[in-house]
């Protein structure tokens, strides 16, 4: 593959403002806000207004 490409994977925290749930997953998203985790870890934070956590119609 040619460097320079594709994104950089990393973890990244998403929260669920309506819930209240925190997510870490590995997407390319960035953002320049952090939070620590309980790992002692700080990743990138990424809010969001709804997930999967919060969706009414959601089916697991």
């Amino acid at each position: 593959m040619r460097p320079g490409v594709h994104p950089v994977s990393r973890p990244v925290v998403f929260r669920d403002r309506a819930a209240g749930e925190v997510f870490l997953t590995g997407p390319t998203a960035d953002s320049p806000r952090a939070l620590e985790r309980q790992d002692g870890n700080a990743y990138p934070l990424v809010d969001v207004e709804i997930s999967s956590a919060s969706h009414p119609f959601h089916t697991a």
